[in-house]
């Protein structure tokens, strides 16, 4: 029993220190620079930032999707049941991506294939990754459809990918993803395209599978409000790094790097007009940082509010300042002994939408 309990316990998935970079005529882009965290069973991990800050990136190199000699892992180790990914030959790989570790991509039109039916493309990873005969893996196919709640699934599953509609699209992929009872399920900006309604349908559905399946989800996103409603724990992405992790509760309640405080900030908020009257909405000010070209120390003091001298000339440490929160700042007393002088310009104020 002891043993199982341990078994519970450890992460399903380790992400320890990777770095993941581009080769291009331009230079080299450090897309994702020294990430690490982990991932236990049945647990939702958010991974949030602005576009270009890395995410897609972080899932790729998990993946080993990345296209080399132009992307690759330099450094780190990725661990799936404490077996290093980066390490395993190209078909034990196929063998686990899909099959163990499967992923939802931001747009579905671009991740089906336009000349087999949705039904055919379920099918296909079952036969790969479970070895089930045709016939069984269509009537496997068309049971996921119902189990996302697609409408008349033996007809969808004869269908295109262009013959449907956007959330159906995005639930044929779940249902692909889902099909083999991955023990991971990596979702890239999974609403994205969506209006409201069908990503708050979407939400609910990927919710609800998880319970089923207990699927852990690394849930990739720019929108505060998904992270909110889906994670458990939550780390926000700058300029490649990690500058903030933390349960979910705590980030949203005492955000403690001045990028999460912005990026919350910028979110408006229901009633708020009522309450406080009307007001600009605030952004963060400047633009991301060229992954070619980034600034010494800390990749954020160009445009932080609170930025210092250090900030200019040495990058800090993500480090735990409060019971598992941890924050990548030398505003906190563990990074500096001393608080040089600020010299930064504060958040601009934006025009209210």
């Amino acid at each position: 029993m002891v043993d199982q309990d341990m078994t519970a316990n450890h992460p399903l998935l380790e992400v320890d220190g990777i770095k993941t970079c581009f080769y291009t005529v331009d230079g080299v882009a450090r897309a994702v620079d020294d990430v690490s965290f982990d991932l236990k069973r049945g647990e939702t991990l958010g991974l949030v930032g602005e576009s270009g800050c890395g995410k897609s990136v972080t899932a790729l190199s998990i993946m080993r999707l990345l296209k080399a000699p132009l992307g690759r892992t330099v450094q780190g180790e990725i661990r799936f049941h404490g077996q290093d990914l980066l390490r395993l030959s190209a078909s034990r790989m196929r063998d686990i991506r899909g099959g163990k570790i499967a992923m939802i991509f931001q747009e579905p039109m671009t991740s089906l294939n336009p000349v087999y039916t949705i039904g055919d493309q379920i099918a296909e990873a079952l036969t790969a990754h479970r070895n089930m005969a045709p016939k069984a893996a269509m009537e496997k196919a068309v049971e996921m459809l119902e189990k996302v709640q697609v409408p008349s699934p033996e007809k969808r599953a004869g269908e295109y990918p262009h013959q449907l509609s956007g959330g159906m699209r995005q639930r044929a992929m779940i249902a692909m993803a889902l099909s083999c009872s991955p023990e991971i399920l990596i979702a890239d900006e999974p609403t994205t395209a969506l209006d409201v309604t069908i990503q708050a349908q979407i939400i609910d559905l990927m919710l609800e599978l998880k319970e089923d399946f207990d699927t852990a989800i690394l849930m990739i996103t720019h929108d505060l409000g998904v992270i909110a409603e889906t994670a458990r724990r939550v780390a926000v992405m700058y300029a490649g790094k990690i500058v903030e992790q933390a349960g979910v509760f705590s980030l949203f309640e005492d955000p403690k790097h001045p990028y999460t405080r912005g990026l919350l900030a910028s979110v408006p908020r229901l009633g708020e007009r009522s309450t406080g009257g009307r007001r600009r909405l605030r952004e963060v000010a400047g633009i991301v940082p060229s992954l070619y070209d980034l600034p010494t120390g800390c990749s954020f003091h160009p445009r932080c509010p609170e930025a210092m001298d250090v900030c200019l000339k040495k990058r800090p440490d993500l480090l735990d300042v409060d019971n598992g929160h941890r924050v990548r700042c030398w505003l906190y007393p563990d990074q500096a002994a001393v608080v040089p002088e600020r010299n930064a310009p504060e958040f601009r104020e934006g025009t209210q939408r």
